[in-house]
């Protein structure tokens, strides 16, 4: 019998996943880019950018609560509206407008990726449920393969595809995810809270509990690198003799979605913290990111290795992180938790461009990937936990 997780309704779900992070996918590339040629500093490039994924966090968790009130497919119509109008004000507007817009694109984001996730595991049985998401994130990722490629395209060809591709992809998610049904699964009903908990004591989790704790600074921390590469490798590229963001990007993305795919029987499934296995993944992580910058004395070849590095490191770092706390995490709040790290990750990327920005401005993009690898060192030896403080904390 084949997995529900491959039938038709989640599949339609899975291209509607792909057609929604098409348009990021290519904004990625070309709002550093124009940000440049408006005058704009690192800096500003980097709040830019920032903003996105900041706001998404921000509204994450109200995202869940709100889906679980009106149900992810009511929730999904009105923000593909919203996502609709925020990539057209690309369209009409300089880098004022694209502050908001990138903002209305975090809104929209949050409550995308909530209802998404949260709908795919209401439907699934748990046997199919990890790899519903698996899936759902190797959809995320594969538009990262084509969009940075034909982005450069529609940039060097003077912008004039940019409205066209732009308008085609908002009307076109708008149409496909009005029309998608999510189907909740038969289950025990989980008894409804008389207490209004406040949001406030959820964030106070991310100290109080040791296993979000961790696992939210290891996310936080890789994720500041990673928004460090998606803002300003654009920019660095140019620096680099033989050097090109399109492949770079394209690079990337493609051993994500490759490692996704080939690796996903070796992430960890038993609940147990594996020293090794986050080690080795944060190892990957310094080398990625120290082979970027010495590319700019290397040379391309330390440029692309450092992107296929990357994209392993990202491929296996957030669902193993992400599996583990589906183990570990108390059920009654455990939506509203895993809403809280995803939202560590978001910040991360955001302060990948907003922080690392200034760095770059006071001394070089090189300079400023090898911080990002001194980065990466402190969270190899933070991932280490002997046994006994497992047991103790267990």
């Amino acid at each position: 019998m084949g997995s529900r997780a491959m039938s038709w309704p989640f599949l339609r779900l899975y291209v509607l996943v792909f057609l929604y992070f098409s348009a990021n996918s290519m904004l990625n590339v070309i709002i550093p880019l124009q940000g440049e040629s408006l005058g704009a500093t690192n800096a500003t490039i980097g709040l830019i950018m920032g903003a996105y994924l900041f706001t998404t966090m921000f509204f994450r968790p109200w995202a869940g609560k709100m889906i679980q009130k009106y149900g992810p497919i009511k929730v999904l119509r009105i923000i593909l509206v919203i996502n609709g109008f925020a990539l057209i004000l690309y369209t009409m507007t300089g880098l004022g407008g694209y502050l908001i817009a990138r903002m209305l694109q975090g809104v929209s984001t949050a409550f995308f990726s909530m209802a998404l996730q949260i709908g795919i595991i209401d439907a699934l049985p748990e046997k199919d449920r990890s790899q519903g998401i698996s899936l759902y994130s190797l959809f995320s990722y594969l538009p990262g393969i084509i969009g940075p490629l034909l982005a450069l395209g529609i940039w060097q060809g003077g912008m004039s595809y940019f409205t066209v591709i732009m308008v085609a992809i908002a009307m076109t998610t708008g149409v496909f995810g009005y029309s998608a049904k999510i189907e909740k699964e038969e289950t025990e009903p989980i008894p409804a809270s008389n207490e209004k908990v406040k949001m406030l004591s959820f964030f106070a989790q991310l100290i109080k509990n040791p296993f979000l704790f961790k696992c939210s600074i290891l996310m936080l921390v890789s994720s500041m690198i990673f928004g460090a590469v998606t803002v300003f490798i654009p920019l660095y590229a140019m620096e680099i003799k033989a050097g090109n963001a399109g492949i770079y990007l394209m690079l990337q993305a493609a051993t994500v979605v490759f490692a996704r795919f080939t690796l996903r029987k070796r992430i960890p499934s038993d609940g147990k913290w594996h020293s090794s296995f986050i080690m080795g993944t944060m190892l990957l992580l310094t080398v990625a990111a120290q082979s970027i910058s010495f590319s700019l004395v290397g040379g391309a070849l330390f440029f692309y290795v450092g992107a296929v590095l990357m994209g392993i490191a990202q491929a296996l770092l957030y669902p193993t992180l992400t599996t583990y706390l589906s183990f570990v995490l108390p059920k009654a709040n455990r939506n509203v938790l895993l809403g809280l790290f995803i939202a560590m990750a978001d910040l991360g990327v955001s302060l990948g461009g907003v922080i690392l920005g200034p760095i770059a401005d006071l001394f070089s993009y090189s300079v400023m990937y090898m911080i990002c690898a001194g980065l990466g060192v402190i969270m190899f030896f933070f991932a280490y936990e002997r046994k006994k403080i497992n047991k103790m904390v267990a």
